[in-house]
């Protein structure tokens, strides 16, 4: 593997922020990071959502050949019995579901070992098939199945089973090689409690984790520059810059509970990253119930920050975004035109006006409006706010802005996968608040980029849209965008969405 596909610096001990390209590290300098490969365009896919989604295809597989079966072979012209095959097929691949489920078949290491889990998976089968011949003797139904389909089910069964086992075997490694299964995690806090974590992790079997390196803010007199292998990259601001320009999935915080100043001051710091951010709980004197902890391996750790949005959440709002999305757009086509048309009719220049703006992790994205202002007088930084009666803003751009018609070409960006429907509003770069930056204005404020930014918000149905010409329009805007964060759900989006048009009719007053 070459040095250029890891994303910490070789020689030096900070982490290098120019946006030029990655931090770079020698894997023979560091042998433990020997196949840690940081790809940006690779993202994690999370375990859970993988296992699940194979449960679905493995059903769906066993399912197809019965039907298939009875199709091939029991069906004669008439849908005899029709009713007793499905509920057959139906009831065999729930209890196999089962089956499979109770012996642990399902995991990212039983697929990454399909050999092994072979006996396994024929005993849960064979198992299951004779639970089926069984029901159907006690039932006195031996006149309605044929015992070629349930000889030929079988025997197709397990060999499918297999099959795709082993596929998705040597599919899943290629993943592993890419870096997409395993969580990326960095160490925080060096010293003898950073040691006895790696060590643990290490030591311990079926972890999900690969260790990029430690952080900690005390110098190399006091916390040496390497770590059981691992190099130290910088101080807690610099990780803060890492988890921004790097894959980082986890944060594992090795400092003591009984340094709370010190810990208080990480996690102000931290909490901002869309990460896992974990407490590791081994070495404290305190015992909690067993339901506080969650661990990696055998190490026992304190959940102290949650990605916002994770797993099967990730995967219902990625679903929710681009399906509204879509057909919005197409019914919503005949507006697009119109506005279209009275852009380029009243005023010269593009009709679309494009903006940078902050994203998800503070990326930045181009975000797409309906040109609103003179051409002459656009504002791309929007270094200045947009004011009543603001002399850049065109006849037709004052009303497609105070409607929020400027922003419908942003659904485009949601099908890019650059915003979603509902989430934070994305605010321009130089966008300001009585003349300050808004992230000198509230503290903690790059948090609201933990998930992706939003056409529309909680902040906005809540009164909290339009101009932040003072700092407490800008502080509660936030607030109300944390909320959000902490207490999403589907429904809340939905909510949020169906309440956006009545909100745009009523409340004329934020929106210049």
């Amino acid at each position: 593997m070459s040095d250029q596909n890891l994303h910490v610096e070789n020689e030096t001990k900070h982490v290098e922020t120019k946006p030029e390209g990655p931090v770079l590290i020698s894997s023979n300098k560091y042998p433990k990071l020997e196949g840690l490969i940081t790809d940006e365009k690779n993202t994690l896919i999370s375990p859970i959502v993988l296992s699940g989604l194979y449960r679905l295809f493995e059903t769906l597989v066993v399912a197809g050949i019965g039907i298939a079966g009875y199709f091939a072979y029991v069906e004669t012209g008439l849908a005899t019995h029709i009713s007793s095959y499905l509920i057959a097929i139906a009831s065999l691949c729930i209890v196999l579901t089962m089956v499979f489920h109770s012996v642990n078949v399902y995991s990212i290491q039983s697929f990454n070992s399909p050999i092994r889990q072979t006996p396994k998976l024929w005993l849960g089968i064979t198992l299951v098939f004779a639970l089926l011949i069984t029901s159907i003797f006690f039932l006195k139904m031996g006149d309605v199945f044929s015992r070629v389909w349930l000889g030929s089910w079988y025997l197709l069964s397990v060999l499918g089973v297999l099959f795709i086992r082993f596929a998705f075997a040597a599919i899943l490694k290629q993943w592993c090689t890419e870096g997409r299964i395993y969580r990326r995690a960095v160490i925080v806090g060096g010293g003898e409690q950073a040691v006895n974590v790696i060590q643990e992790l290490d030591a311990s079997e079926n972890t999900d984790i690969r260790i990029c390196g430690v952080f900690d803010e005390r110098s190399d007199d006091r916390v040496p520059s390497v770590i059981e292998g691992y190099p130290k990259l910088g101080n807690y601001d610099e990780l803060v810059e890492f988890g921004r320009k790097s894959r980082i999935d986890l944060l594992i915080v090795t400092l003591p509970l009984t340094a709370e100043s010190r810990l208080m001051k990480v996690l102000k710091k931290l909490w901002v990253l869309p990460v896992d951010i974990r407490l590791a709980a081994h070495t404290t004197k305190l015992r909690f119930r067993p339901r506080a902890y969650s661990y990696i391996g055998n190490v026992p750790f304190i959940d102290i920050f949650d990605k916002p949005m994770a797993d099967w959440d990730f995967v219902l709002k990625w679903l929710f975004d681009k399906v509204i999305a879509f057909f919005a757009i197409i019914a919503l086509s005949p507006l697009f035109l119109v506005a279209a048309l009275a852009v380029k009719l009243t005023s010269k220049g593009p009709i679309i006006f494009r903006q940078k703006r902050y994203g998800f992790n503070n990326e930045l994205i181009e975000v797409y409006k309906f040109r609103s202002m003179y051409t002459d007088m656009s504002d791309e930084a929007a270094a200045k706010l947009v004011t009543k009666d603001d002399p850049r803003v065109t006849p037709v751009g004052r009303f497609i802005r105070k409607s929020s018609i400027d922003e419908l070409p942003q659904l485009f960006n949601v099908l890019k996968g650059e915003l979603s429907l509902v989430g934070p509003r994305p605010h321009a770069l130089q966008a300001k608040a009585a003349r300050q930056n808004y992230h000198d204005v509230v503290d903690g404020y790059f948090a609201r980029h933990r998930v992706k930014p939003g056409i529309t918000g909680w902040a906005q149905i809540n009164g909290w849209r339009g101009e932040t010409d003072t700092e407490e329009k800008i502080q509660k805007r936030v607030e109300f965008d944390l909320y959000y964060i902490e207490n999403w759900s589907i429904f809340l989006d939905l909510y949020i969405l169906l309440k956006t048009p009545y909100c745009l009719i009523f409340d004329k007053d934020n929106a210049y």
